[in-house]
């Protein structure tokens, strides 16, 4: 009986031993297989620099550099419009069959990148910050918010002008020349007061008269400049485009018709006072200046 007990024992261990062994040879089998199979490395995603506004952009404001940054971008939600530092190109995913295989890879979409970048700067100079500079806001921007070309207005595109007009007021342009301009030092921003110059016809005499139609008035643009520059001192233009109220422009059409124009600049310190028709304010009296044998003379006047 003893013997036989021994020999069932050691046919069940032997049979243990043999079943840990297959067991195990399974589990190895299955992670060498693992180990062996091609993996797929998965890539970041790409992300771009988007121009954003830094501020909250009101319609009509010009934009500034300072209102101006760059925000790092998912490459995959960059829209049509958009304003990036450099050209979005598809990037596929790198499989590593070896490593040797992932860096030629790697320096080929590396070249095709700096070729396209090339490519994009010779056929779009103005691409990123510059494209928007020295624009005008056309519809209001959040903080934030990436610059789509639809909503600001360049300088040189349709429309500059009427986005630069303040709510309620109108640009009306009148010819202009040298004299009539204090020598051209009137530039696109100043305020000026404009005189028109006429005859009239007292007792049998013809006398000069200059007769004040407009108090600062802001000049938007002379010619087609629109924009004072710092090396630009002057302006020598045929016309000059003035912001005015509608009864305004209806009064500058009215003295137009009289005679010649000339537009007297206002000093800075003067900007803030009364704009308007001259003569309209409380208080004011309506006169105009008669000149005989050069001198002028001021003579009220009732409507």
């Amino acid at each position: 009986m003893k013997a036989s007990r021994f020999v069932v024992v050691g046919i069940a261990a032997i049979a243990a031993i043999l079943l840990a062994l297959v067991v195990r040879g399974m589990i190895g089998g299955s992670n060498s297989a693992g180990a062996n199979a091609p993996q797929k490395v998965t890539a970041e995603a790409p992300t771009v620099k988007v121009l954003v506004a830094a501020r909250h952009l009101k319609v009509g404001e010009r934009i500034a550099e300072a209102d101006l940054s760059w925000k790092t971008w998912p490459q995959d939600g960059i829209s049509e419009g958009y304003f990036t530092d450099k050209p979005v190109t598809p990037v596929a995913p790198i499989e590593a069959k070896s490593s040797e295989d992932k860096a030629l890879e790697k320096n080929v979409q590396a070249g095709a990148a700096k070729v396209a970048e090339a490519a994009d700067k010779a056929l779009n100079p103005t691409r990123g910050m510059d494209a928007v500079l020295g624009g005008v806001v056309r519809e209001e921007m959040l903080a934030n918010e990436p610059i789509v070309a639809r909503k600001v207005v360049r300088a040189d595109a349709g429309g500059f002008m009427a986005v630069m007009l303040a709510p309620g007021m109108r640009a009306m342009a009148v010819p202009v020349t040298v004299e009539s301009t204090a020598g051209g030092f009137i530039l696109p921003g100043d305020r000026v007061d404009i005189v028109v110059s006429t005859e009239v016809q007292t007792n049998g005499q013809t006398s000069h008269v200059a007769k004040p139609v407009l108090r600062n008035v802001k000049v938007l643009a002379v010619d087609q400049t629109v924009e004072a520059k710092s090396d630009q001192p002057s302006v020598i233009g045929a016309t000059a485009t003035l912001e005015v109220r509608p009864d305004e422009g209806e009064a500058l059409a009215q003295a137009k018709a009289q005679g010649p124009l000339s537009l007297m600049l206002r000093s800075y310190a003067d900007a803030g006072g009364p704009s308007g028709r001259a003569g309209t304010a409380s208080g004011a009296g309506n006169k105009v200046v008669v000149y005989r044998n050069g001198q002028g003379t001021d003579v009220p006047v009732t409507r």
